[in-house]
């Protein structure tokens, strides 16, 4: 199978009468799980993510976000282009690791589509790179669609670490040599 290219033209639907809808949902959904308090920016318009998966040239630009719900055929692309690219496995991508994206991007105010290094890992998989003795977790996030491994074009590493960690939601870890930041929405910690 070729690279997948998925566009969704988001132009036209986030206008402002949809923001007070979505902005009104918002309200809605901070309520019923207050750790999504510091997802207000994304909570209030349409969310959407562009993403390049490095590893198996497929990218995506879609809205996964508006008027209060989730698109579910967005939510599969977006889980397909994460996939474990080793065993080709997908898996649910933890939506709330997908605000967590687009809020990073939203706080870098970069436009450039992510480069993906890792998303969904299969326990398979996680247990061969481990074995590699690639500092892999036993119980890694990846295995649960909870965690990535990104860095974002025309931003500083450093810089996207430093936002990463400002939003003190999940794990943050820098891995500068390796070009990449990793965030994941287990408890709030850093490395």
């Amino acid at each position: 199978m070729g690279p997948a290219h998925i566009h969704h033209d988001s132009s036209k639907l986030c206008q402002s009468r949809r923001r007070f809808i979505c902005g009104l949902a918002a309200l809605g959904a901070l309520s019923v799980n207050p750790a999504l308090a510091n997802f207000v920016a994304p909570l209030t318009g349409c969310r959407s993510l562009k993403l390049n998966n490095l590893h198996t040239g497929e990218t995506i630009s879609t809205i996964y976000w508006e008027n209060g719900q989730y698109h579910e055929q967005a939510l599969l692309e977006l889980n397909h282009v994460l996939r474990d690219h080793r065993s080709n496995e997908v898996s649910d991508i933890d939506r709330n690791l997908l605000d967590m994206l687009a809020e990073l991007q939203n706080s870098t105010g970069n436009t450039n589509p992510w480069d993906v290094i890792s998303a969904f890992r299969s326990e398979s998989t996680n247990a061969k790179l481990r074995k590699a003795g690639s500092g892999v977790a036993k119980k890694s996030y990846h295995c649960l669609g909870r965690a990535i491994d990104v860095r974002l074009p025309g931003t500083a590493l450093t810089d996207l670490h430093k936002a990463a960690l400002a939003m003190k939601s999940g794990g943050v870890g820098y891995y500068p040599k390796s070009d990449f930041v990793h965030v994941d929405t287990g408890p709030v910690r850093r490395w």
